[in-house]
């Protein structure tokens, strides 16, 4: 939100301005684990920030998910559920999406009363901003995800356990929640209940209900009659509340379990509603669409998203020409069902480009001309025409922003996402060489001919790019700097430029280094894992200028809403979770979802990240020195510990920006890259 232009660095529009006509009727916004990622600590003047935009985007369809917890409470009540029963059934704050999907249940929890009641409060105004602006908020329903408790209650209704979601040892104090299933009547009085309570405490502001029965849970068969029923019962229960009820869904599950989700049981579960009652989100359009191969979601009416991004990473990242190609593609095809466009990040405020470019594409009937739209986003981003930027812009389009290898990105730098691999027992580095030729420096000859073919392979970061190519662009950028002192827009830019540049060059070092100690290198080994502490340093340094790459930022809107101590410690220990261990652990193990949320922020990096890298390369280089076997499992033991005592820290970052993010930028590019 911080990278929009300043005030008044816009031309204005001239005359009356400019009508657009929509050629498909609905922009979607949000992903149900949005919610957590990045609305979590929101206040009402954040909010009330996002939804300006929203409306300056043309969006009029987005999911209002807060507050539904305290209206849980209210139904649960009702069904002689305690609200004592629901403190193991709520998870905490920053957990909530999964908690609400039924992933997980009671972690970071319980929720205090004061959460649930402010969260209500701030609904009741977020809705009244989305209708005063002609939006149409989807409010969530019933998706069969009950607490323990109601197990007692209800001794005869067919509730089952669900698995383990990715905890490290099944813990039943966090895992495998219960599912009440939707063909028995108690299902369809609850989703009823909620229906209804959400009406009688909003009123009646929507007709449109989300519901992912089966996100990440498969149903117990896929007999296409049984999954039939389940769709019907889940729709009744809408209907039941609301007569002129349209159930909204995502289509993940479509992508994510194809092996379940074959013809017939897409058909089965699509068609299970009246026809035109079901909005089907074709969450992955950008790179995996779906509508192509299912005969149009089998005439149910979709929305193609664009999905982008995983666990609110911040990594620069686009697909460009599949964004200002294939919602046009969609919409032109014969029996073409699609009835919108919609984001469906997992997490925001990152990659401003992309999301210019999809919001235009809900008023597109034509494919964008890209290479002169970049040039135009650029004028515009910044407040003036600008050669090197211009031309910054276009390589940029070319290479960060033209990922074409149908690879879902979800940032894996070495720093952000540190391997928990084995060099002793794994010593198979797949995929290196093509790695490498993207890369700015080649490995030593030496490395790349004398490894080992043994074992798992180390996991490599996603590159589909040229690096040298884009630190071309960020020398572009530099020498433009001069001309937009005080942009804070420029500033963004440049500072998550180099950001991308230095990371990339990290994963070099860190593959040095591993290979180093695979060949008893000592050497290599200290050189090379110097120089990967030496970058976390020197990128917490140029994130430390910008406020919007802050941890700070994160924990003390955590703490901002606590109404007491407390609440403070328990909020900042959610926010700390989420980003760094995620899930559970054990002495040993680390959580089986680490760093899936990682952030490239000042402070984190300093205080997080360095600390577990040089804990590794320690034990590294004692096994070497000492001549003795590297124990991957004391390391853990090590560095676990020191994760969970960071998760439980109060130490304060901070909120502001420090140092000039030019001077610092020209300084990081003269020392690794002139």
């Amino acid at each position: 939100m911080a990278s929009i232009p300043d005030p008044g660095s816009l031309p204005l529009v001239k005359d009356g301005g400019l009508v657009f006509k929509r050629p498909v009727p609905w922009n979607y916004y949000q992903n149900v684990v949005t919610s957590s990622y990045s609305f979590v600590w929101w206040d009402w003047k954040r909010w009330e920030k996002e939804i300006d935009w929203m409306a300056l985007q043309g969006i009029n369809l987005p999911l209002a998910f807060t507050g539904q917890e305290a209206i849980w409470q209210k139904v649960f009540v009702d069904f002689n559920v305690s609200k004592e029963d629901l403190n193991d059934f709520f998870s905490g704050p920053a957990f909530l999406a999964w908690a609400r999907m039924g992933n997980l249940h009671g972690w970071g929890g319980p929720l205090p009363q004061n959460w649930l009641d402010h969260q209500l409060a701030l609904q009741k105004q977020i809705l009244s901003r989305m209708l005063e602006l002609g939006m149409t908020p989807v409010l969530p329903s019933f998706s069969g995800n009950v607490p323990a408790a109601l197990r007692k209650i209800y001794p005869l209704s067919n509730i089952t356990r669900l698995g383990n979601w990715n905890t490290v040892s099944g813990d039943p104090r966090w895992c495998c929640t219960f599912l009440l299933d939707p063909s028995d009547p108690l299902f369809v009085q609850l989703g009823e209940a909620f229906i209804k309570k959400q009406i009688k405490e909003y009123g009646d502001v929507t007709d449109i209900y989300n519901c992912d029965t089966f996100n990440e849970n498969s149903p117990p068969t896929d007999d296409p009659t049984y999954i039939s029923s389940l769709g019907a019962a889940v729709y009744e229960a809408m209907a039941k509340g609301d007569k002129h009820a349209v159930w909204l869904m995502q289509g993940w599950l479509f992508y994510s379990d194809s092996k379940f989700w074959k013809p017939p049981q897409m058909e089965a579960l699509l068609h299970s509603v009246p026809k035109g009652k079901m909005v089907v989100l074709d969450l992955f359009a950008d790179v995996k669409p779906v509508w192509e191969t299912s005969s149009q979601f089998y005439d149910t009416p979709y929305i193609w998203c664009m999905l982008h991004n995983f666990g609110g990473n911040i990594e620069m990242y686009g697909v460009l020409d599949s964004i200002s190609s294939g919602p046009v593609d969609a919409r032109i095809s014969e029996n073409s069902t699609m009835v919108g466009v919609g984001m469906c990040m997992e997490g925001i405020e990152h990659n401003p480009v992309v999301y210019e470019l999809m919001s235009e594409m809900a008023y597109r009937n034509e494919k964008v001309e890209l290479v002169e739209w970049i040039k135009t986003y650029s004028h515009r981003r910044y407040g003036k025409a600008t050669h090197q930027l211009e031309t910054a812009w276009e390589i940029l389009y070319h290479t960060i922003y033209n990922c074409t290898d149908g690879v879902a990105d979800h940032n894996k730098d070495y720093i952000v996402e540190f391997p928990d691999w084995d060099p002793v027992k794994n010593t198979k580095l797949d995929g290196i060489r093509d790695y490498q030729k993207h890369s700015l420096s080649i490995l030593h000859r030496s490395m790349r001919h004398s490894l080992l073919e043994s074992g798992p392979s180390l996991p490599l970061p996603h590159l589909w790019y040229p690096t040298e190519e884009v630190v071309k662009a960020l020398r572009l950028f530099i020498d433009a700097g001069k001309d937009l002192v005080g942009s804070s827009t420029f500033r963004y830019d440049l500072v998550d430029l180099s950001r991308q540049a230095l990371s990339k060059l990290a994963n070099d070092a860190y593959l040095k280094a591993v290979t180093g100690f695979q060949h008893k290198d000592l050497k290599a080994l200290v050189i090379y894992s110097q120089k990967f502490i030496e970058l976390i340093k020197d990128i917490d340094e140029v994130l430390a200028s910008d406020e919007n790459f802050l941890l700070g930022t994160w924990l003390d809107s955590a703490k901002r809403l606590a109404s007491n101590p407390k609440e403070m410690r328990q909020y900042e220990w959610n926010a700390r979770t989420q980003i760094t261990m995620w899930f559970d652990t054990t002495e040993t193990n680390q959580s089986k979802l680490h760093d899936y949320a990682n952030k490239f922020w000042s402070g984190l990096l300093e205080d997080y990240y360095l600390p577990r890298a040089s804990t590794y390369f320690d034990h590294l280089r004692k096994s070497l020195q000492d001549n003795e076997i590297f124990r991957i499992d004391v390391w853990r033991k090590d560095w676990i510990s020191y994760s969970n005592k960071w998760q439980s820290d109060t130490k304060i970052y901070p909120v502001k920006g420090r140092g000039d993010a030019l001077s610092i930028a020209t300084r990081m590019y003269q020392k690794y890259f002139s």
